[in-house]
C-alpha cells in the first residue's frame, strides 16, 4: 500500500468518524468464516456497519478528527474491527447476542465512543447495552408528561359528571 492509498484511507476514516456519534472497536480475530458471516449478517440486520481496519491508519484518523477520543486509541492493539451505528447501544446488543448464541469469547469489545463518552474494555459491554436510545428516552419523557393528565382525566371520569362528584374525587386525592 503506497502513501497516497494510505492517505485516502485515513481521509475516509476521518470522515466516517466525524459522521458517526457511536463508534465501537471490537476484536473479531479467531472467528471462522461462518461465524464472521453470521456476525456481519447480525450487524446488517441491526443497521450496524462493520469494517476491519489497520490500527495505525485508524489512530491517525482519530488524531485528525475533531472529536476528543481520550484514551480510546490505547485500545488499538491486535486486530481491530470498527462498528458504526445510529443507535448508541445497537453494536453492544449485537456483540452480546452473538456471544450468547455462539458461546464463544469473540467478538471482544475493545472500546467505544458513544455520544461523547469513552468506554474502554470488554467489561463495559453491559453498561453499553443498557444505554437507552434517543427514541426510548423520548418515549419515556412523553409517558411521564402524559401521566399527570391521565390521572386528572381518570379522576374526573370516576367521580361522575356532577360537580359534587368531581370535588369529592379531588378532595380524596
Amino acid at each position: 500500500m503506497n502513501r497516497e492509498e494510505k492517505s485516502a484511507i485515513i481521509k475516509d476514516l476521518t470522515a466516517q468518524l466525524a459522521e458517526n456519534a457511536n463508534i465501537y472497536l471490537a476484536d473479531i480475530s479467531g472467528l471462522n468464516a461462518l461465524d464472521t458471516s453470521e456476525l456481519r449478517r447480525a450487524c446488517f440486520k441491526a443497521d450496524v456497519s462493520l469494517a476491519v481496519v489497520k490500527n495505525t491508519l485508524l489512530a491517525k484518523a482519530m488524531e485528525a478528527s475533531d472529536k476528543d477520543f481520550e484514551d480510546l486509541p490505547s485500545a488499538l492493539k491486535g486486530n481491530t474491527s470498527l462498528m458504526f451505528s445510529e443507535t448508541g447501544n445497537a453494536p453492544a446488543k449485537v456483540i452480546k447476542a452473538f456471544l450468547k448464541k455462539s458461546k464463544g469469547e469473540k467478538p471482544l469489545l475493545k472500546g467505544a465512543f458513544v455520544e461523547q463518552s469513552v468506554y474502554l474494555g470488554h467489561d463495559q459491554l453491559d453498561v453499553l447495552v443498557d444505554i437507552k436510545s434517543k427514541e426510548e428516552l423520548i418515549g419515556e419523557i412523553i409517558g411521564l408528561l402524559q401521566s399527570p393528565a391521565k390521572n386528572v382525566i381518570s379522576a374526573l371520569k370516576s367521580g361522575g359528571s356532577t360537580l359534587s362528584g368531581i370535588l369529592k374525587t379531588l378532595s380524596d386525592k
